[in-house]
C-alpha cells in the first residue's frame, strides 16, 4: 500500500430541510421522506485510516472529541469488517438541523470505499448511508439531497433517490442555532408523525401548484414556516421570537427541520451566513 492510500478523505454538504413528510415502513430500505430542502456550502470533511489492531472498535472523532456516532458506525460495519479511525470536522453544529448525521455517513461511505478499494458505486454508497440513518433514527432524507446537491424537492420517498431540482442557486442564507432537537424522538412518535405528514403533503401541494416560474426563495421560506406551524414543530420560544422579529423587519424566516434553529434570507441579530450550493458529496485528495 502506498502512503497516499493510508488516509482517504471526503466532503459532504450540510442540508437544511424546509418541510417534509415521513414515509417509514418496517423495512429501512423502503423508508425515507418526501420534502423540500437544500444543501449549503459548508458541511463535513471526513478523514479515515485503518486501525492496526483489529480487536479494537471503530474510533469516531467529531471536531477533536471522541463521540458515539451509531449512524457512522453502521455505515462502516455495513461496508467492511476492517476497524477504522474516522475524523469528522465541521463548522456547523451537530444535532441542530443541518443533516450532519447524513453528511457524516455519506462522506464516511465515500472515503471508506476509496481507502479499502471496495469498488462500490456512489449510488450504492449513498444508499448504505441512507439506510444507516433510517436504522438509527437520525434522519430520513438528508443523504439523498447530499448525494445530488442543490435546492431540491422530493415528491417520491427518498429511498427511491428521485428528486426535482428547483431553479434557486447561490443564495445567501442566514442562520442561528439555539439548541438541538432529538430527531429520534420526533420521527418515532405517531401523533407528531401524523401532524407532520398532513402538513408536509400540504406544503408539497403548494409547491407543485406554484409551478417553476413562480418559485423563489421568499415563497419557499414562507411555505416552510407554514409547515413548521401546522405540524406543531415550531414550539421553541427563541425560534418563534426570532422569526417574528425578522418578519417585522420585512425579512422571511422559518425553523430548520429538525433543530431549534432559524434560517432566513435576511441578516438578523446573532446570525451567521451560508450560501445555497449545488455541490454534492465528493472525494478529497488525501
Amino acid at each position: 500500500m502506498s502512503s497516499s492510500d493510508k488516509i482517504a478523505k471526503a466532503f459532504a454538504p450540510g442540508n437544511i430541510s424546509c418541510a417534509f413528510a415521513i414515509r417509514k415502513s418496517r423495512n429501512p430500505e423502503k423508508s425515507g421522506s418526501l420534502g423540500l430542502g437544500f444543501t449549503v456550502n459548508k458541511g463535513v470533511v471526513v478523514s479515515i485510516k485503518k486501525i492496526k489492531d483489529n480487536n479494537k472498535k471503530n474510533l469516531i472523532i467529531f471536531n477533536n472529541k471522541k463521540i458515539n456516532f451509531p449512524t457512522v458506525n453502521s455505515v462502516i460495519e455495513n461496508l467492511s469488517k476492517e476497524k477504522v479511525e474516522v475524523r469528522i470536522k465541521s463548522d456547523l453544529p451537530l444535532g441542530s438541523g443541518f443533516g450532519l448525521s447524513g453528511a457524516s455517513a455519506l462522506a464516511t461511505a465515500y472515503a471508506l470505499n476509496k481507502l479499502l478499494k471496495l469498488k462500490k458505486s456512489k449510488r450504492d454508497l449513498a444508499f448504505t448511508a441512507h439506510v444507516s440513518e433510517v436504522e438509527n433514527l437520525t434522519g430520513l432524507g438528508d443523504v439523498v439531497n447530499q448525494f445530488y446537491g442543490g435546492f431540491l424537492v422530493k415528491y417520491k420517498p427518498s429511498y427511491m433517490f428521485e428528486v426535482e431540482r428547483l431553479p434557486i442557486k447561490n443564495k445567501k442564507i442566514y442562520y442561528r442555532c439555539f439548541s438541538g432537537v432529538r430527531t429520534k424522538k420526533i420521527i418515532s412518535d405517531d401523533k407528531i408523525k401524523n401532524n407532520i405528514n398532513a402538513s408536509g403533503l400540504n406544503a408539497l401541494r403548494k409547491i407543485k401548484k406554484l409551478g417553476e416560474n413562480n418559485i423563489n426563495l421568499k415563497v419557499l421560506i414562507y411555505i416552510s414556516k407554514e409547515f413548521s406551524e401546522e405540524s406543531g414543530l415550531l414550539r421553541n420560544k427563541n425560534v418563534i421570537e426570532t422569526i417574528n422579529s425578522i418578519e417585522k423587519n420585512e425579512g422571511n424566516a422559518s425553523m430548520i427541520m429538525l433543530g431549534n434553529s432559524v434560517f432566513s434570507d435576511t441578516k438578523f441579530k446573532g446570525s451567521k451566513m451560508l450560501r445555497t450550493s449545488e455541490l454534492s458529496a465528493y472525494l478529497l485528495k488525501s
